[in-house]
């Protein structure tokens, strides 16, 4: 069997490294696509020498651009790699745009379609992240559910069951995997901080960056979680966050550190020792759960309700005061719940699958 493997973005590279160290470890041949939806080193270059992965087999160079330029690009750019290659099939992580144009490729060329993190859903269509993994599920032949509350959203859609597997998330893979290399103690040095007393934030999501008094309202909520726990907030922000804020001219608490991109490996090391995470990322709300950061989700939804059904995490919204308040909660909060999203063998048993089916 020859498996296609799709990234386009840092947490496609993250949660697809134990699924191209699994076919390495099986001796099972693999192309390695990526689009070039994030398209600088800083975003994503960095990624592939920190884990020690091969470098891509080709790389689209898609760069920036509207949804449907990215998805059009991407089906144009893939088409003669895959009816060169012709891997027997061709996996998909997540809920991009790189994600819902690979599938949509495949299938039409009549290669079978994999979705790593399957049955995720916000139910908020105005996220289009949740319309890339819905169309993204239905085109696909290999189901991979991260926990069986996905299977159960798949089977209520009507999916096959000999089409869903669950598996585990392969983030948590990646983490159990290099979580004591991350956390160095030069990290905390060089960032000015002491391990357990600062919080991390991110923000980068369009129904936030989108709607100024939505950025304002979470940026307000940063600064006064900042003052309710005396910590200072770290906040890695998206190059798109950081322009819209610029433009709106908005000024930044004192108690906020803007941070550029991170290296995976300074990013998850600061993460480990975070007293808290406040994000409106879905993948940052299983790594916390993973790492025992109480997590505070800057969102009014979650396709990650299993985080908050366990206790480590919940949905603040962009409500400043409502931040503030959960964000002083969830710093109480005892860290002792059981992670839900894998045991960190997703990698090996997703491409096992494949092998006993290819």
């Amino acid at each position: 069997m020859k498996i296609g493997i799709v990234v386009g973005t840092r947490p496609e590279i993250i949660k697809m490294a134990p699924v191209i160290r699994a076919c390495i470890e099986r001796k099972t041949p693999y192309v390695l696509i990526h689009t070039g939806q994030h398209y600088s080193f800083e975003m994503d270059g960095v990624f592939f020498q920190e884990l020690g992965l091969p470098r891509p087999h080709t790389n689209l160079e898609v760069g920036s651009g509207t949804q449907a330029y990215q998805v059009g690009r991407i089906v144009l750019g893939m088409a003669p790699i895959l009816e060169e290659e012709r891997p027997d099939v061709l996996l998909v992580e997540g809920d991009t745009n790189s994600v819902l144009a690979g599938a949509l490729c495949a299938n039409k060329l009549g290669i079978k379609v994999g979705h790593v993190e399957a049955g995720l859903r916000s139910y908020d269509r105005n996220m289009p992240e949740e319309i890339n993994r819905i169309l993204t599920d239905h085109v696909s032949d290999y189901l991979f559910a991260p926990t069986a509350g996905a299977h159960t959203i798949l089977r209520g859609e009507g999916v096959a069951e000999s089409r869903i597997f669950v598996t585990g998330n392969t983030v948590v893979d990646e983490l159990l995997l290099q979580r004591e290399r991350a956390a160095q103690p030069d990290l905390f040095r060089r960032f000015d901080v002491e391990p357990g007393k600062y919080a991390l934030a991110t923000v980068h999501r369009m129904e936030n960056t989108d709607h100024p008094e939505r950025l304002k309202g979470i940026f307000e909520g940063l600064a006064g979680a900042a003052r309710a726990l005396d910590v200072p907030v770290l906040a890695a922000l998206h190059p798109r966050t950081s322009a819209r804020l610029e433009k709106l001219g908005f000024q930044v608490n004192g108690s906020i550190r803007m941070l550029p991109p991170l290296g995976y490996l300074d990013f998850l090391g600061l993460h480990s020792r975070a007293a808290i995470t406040l994000t409106d990322s879905g993948g940052l709300q299983e790594e916390a759960c993973t790492l025992k950061v109480p997590c505070v989700t800057l969102r009014d939804n979650t396709e990650r309700p299993e985080s908050v059904e366990v206790g480590a995490n919940v949905l603040a919204g962009a409500d400043p005061e409502r931040i503030v308040a959960l964000a002083r909660d969830m710093s109480r909060r005892p860290r002792d719940w059981k992670n839900p999203f894998g045991d960190g063998r997703s990698g090996l048993r997703i491409v096992d699958i494949l092998l006993e089916r290819g």
